[in-house]
């Protein structure tokens, strides 16, 4: 009687050890199962993340590309503005100071300008010149436009004014000027785009 509750006690032991294990694998599968899965999905968002992460850096790329174009070209550009004025002033500045510092050539084209403004308006003119030229300017409208002066014509002299002349209505409502600075802003806006072509061959 003994033995054989010993034997089914040791059956029982044993039956339950076999449960024992068989759970525990159970559970070490299903384990190794969800540890399987977690791994694979923290793999893929691994890879989802790395795969962003380039796309955005090729995007950066990308734009600072775009951008250091931008700037060069950009810098370039002002660089060819510079040496083009450079190059105009060089040229064409000493040629108008030179021609303003004619006193002929000043005399002639005040004269021209007067008569026709004369022709086209009226005696109803002033005349605002350099206050370093009074004496000569004074002589020469007294001995070239004296009629003019008798009429109306009207001058005045201004420390301000290095150069050239200005005329418009006697009251000044506006004035029309004539230095060496307003002739070389004009031709160097004429020529400044044929000085770029010619420099770099633009169209």
């Amino acid at each position: 009687m003994s033995s054989k509750i010993q034997q089914l006690t040791e059956t029982i032991y044993n039956e339950g050890i076999q449960k024992a294990r068989e759970e525990a694998e159970a559970l070490l599968a299903e384990a190794r199962k969800k540890a399987a899965a977690i791994e694979k999905d923290a793999q893929k968002e691994a890879e989802k993340r790395i795969a962003e992460t380039e796309k955005k850096a090729q995007e950066l790329k990308k734009q600072m590309d775009s951008e250091i174009r931008m700037i060069l070209n950009q810098a370039i550009s002002a660089l060819k503005q510079e040496i083009t004025s450079v190059i105009t002033m060089k040229v064409i500045q000493p040629s108008v100071k030179e021609l303003f510092s004619d006193q002929d050539f000043l005399k002639k084209l005040i004269s021209d300008v007067v008569k026709g403004w004369i022709e086209k308006e009226s005696y109803d003119m002033a005349i605002i010149l350099p206050e370093r030229d009074r004496e000569q300017m004074v002589s020469f409208f007294k001995n070239n436009l004296a009629e003019e002066l008798n009429q109306g014509l009207h001058i005045t002299f201004s420390k301000k004014m290095k150069s050239g002349f200005k005329v418009g209505p006697s009251d000044e409502s506006y004035l029309i000027s004539f230095t060496d600075e307003d002739f070389f802003n004009f031709l160097k806006g004429y020529l400044r785009p044929k000085t770029s072509h010619l420099l770099f061959e633009e169209k």
